[in-house]
């Protein structure tokens, strides 16, 4: 029986020196042996879900869990790296260190100054990235927002970006208006019945709906994830509840339905407000 790899020095080191062995081109694992930049991207993905979804339950043991996988993709890909010459986890762990340095001034480099103020951290934030997406040429306002970002995360990220230069409505009214504007326009769509119309003004309703939770300081991926799941439990004790007494949700008309999926909603009410 193989022994498993350990250190001395610590267990991080030993989790990079189980990686190197998964890699090993001779006695490797085949799997791990396959793999490369792009084939991991997936499984990253999933496993940060995995890590919002433990977060969202509260459990600290699943937490833990999930960064130590989120932490495995991160050694995976750092290891690939290092076999092409290109950096390592040390490299990884070195820019990650003089990024937070760099864009924390406040904390690192504070001499004499003044408490300063959340927004004004936040302020001094974005002037920093923004001299960093120069030094990259990266000097399009929506320049660098992650393509791979879920649809929501990155509606909100662009409309951040965006008003950052004025391109933004002053207040809630006018957002407001923007939502009945894109519901109207979606309707006119519905009555063409012209599909593709009816995607794109579907689109835009989405899009004013990201507006508006990013002027409301609300996550519009974070609210989706939590409404899902509130529908999901809400949709189970209707199952259960109508499977208690002998019927099936399929055989039960609108009325019933609704009255169900309300006392459900009840049922969560009372151990979660937030239900």
């Amino acid at each position: 029986m193989k022994k498993e790899p350990t250190s001395s020095r610590g267990p991080v080191e030993g989790l990079l020196q189980i990686m190197r062995a998964l890699r090993d081109p001779t006695a490797g694992c085949p799997w791990d042996l396959r793999q490369d930049f792009d084939s991991i991207v997936p499984h990253t993905i999933e496993e940060t879900y995995e890590l919002a979804a433990a977060i969202a339950s509260g459990d600290s043991a699943q937490i833990r869990d999930e960064l130590g996988d989120v932490l495995f993709q991160v050694v995976f890909y750092a290891q690939i790296a290092s076999e092409r010459s290109l950096f390592d986890f040390a490299d990884v762990a070195r820019g990650i260190s003089e990024k937070l340095v760099r864009r924390h001034p406040h904390v690192f480099d504070a001499a004499g100054e003044e408490p300063i103020t959340e927004a004004e951290v936040k302020a001094r934030w974005e002037a920093i990235k923004e001299q960093e997406r120069t030094l990259k040429n990266q000097n399009g306002t929506l320049d660098d927002v992650p393509l791979a970002l879920p649809s929501l995360s990155r509606a909100q990220k662009l409309q951040k970006r965006a008003a950052g230069v004025g391109f933004d409505w002053p207040d809630l009214n006018g957002v407001y208006d923007k939502i009945d504007e894109e519901i109207g326009e979606l309707k006119e769509a519905v009555q063409t019945m012209d599909a593709a119309a009816i995607e794109d003004e579907m689109g835009d309703v989405f899009l004013a709906m990201v507006n508006l939770a990013r002027h409301l300081g609300v996550d519009a991926e974070a609210a989706l994830r939590k409404a899902n799941s509130r529908f999901e439990s809400r949709f189970r004790l209707m199952e259960a509840a109508a499977t208690e007494e002998g019927s099936c949700l399929e055989d039960e008309n609108l009325d019933q339905l609704e009255q169900r999926w309300q006392s459900a909603k009840r049922q969560l009410s009372a151990n979660s407000p937030s239900c």
